[in-house]
């Protein structure tokens, strides 16, 4: 792990208020930014719930609506920021993609896959390895999820 580059909090906090839009519609707070040459390409929360699709995490739609606006798939030199560690589905898609970062808030010490229970994205065995960087903001998404969950109960 690399250490906090000076404009990973500012985005973020991005992905933080994209976080807070999911609860509107029943999902979890969880919430992805995807930044290339220091510019916003795609942002997006959690879906699951909204769309009935188990495939709409934050960091899927958000690559999905980056890959669009680029005009690819392949978001060579892209950056994601997501509020809480991807799990094994985003990140094998954040591999695919080719990003070449990815900041996380909170781990996910249940299905982490950015280096908390499995590292997909940086295994060398892997034809694309992704810089990861975790613990950015991270006791204000652990916050949003706890507040989310306690809600609930």
């Amino acid at each position: 792990m690399r250490a906090v580059f000076p404009r990973d909090e500012q985005f973020m906090q991005i992905a933080l208020s994209e976080a807070k839009r999911a609860p509107e519609g029943g999902d979890v707070p969880v919430g992805c930014v995807v930044v290339r040459d220091g510019e916003v390409i795609a942002r997006a929360h959690n879906e699951r719930e909204k769309r009935a699709d188990p495939t709409a995490h934050a960091e899927l739609l958000a690559l999905r609506d980056a890959a669009l606006a680029l005009g690819g798939w392949r978001l060579l030199g892209a950056v994601v920021y997501v509020t809480l560690e991807p799990c094994p589905m985003c990140a094998g898609a954040l591999q695919q993609a080719r990003v070449a970062r990815v900041v996380y808030g909170a781990p996910d010490h249940k299905v982490g896959s950015a280096g908390s229970v499995v590292n997909t994205l940086q295994n060398p065995r892997l034809i694309h390895r992704v810089e990861v960087q975790g613990g950015v903001l991270a006791d204000r998404s652990l916050a949003l999820l706890q507040e989310f969950f306690n809600e609930r109960r």
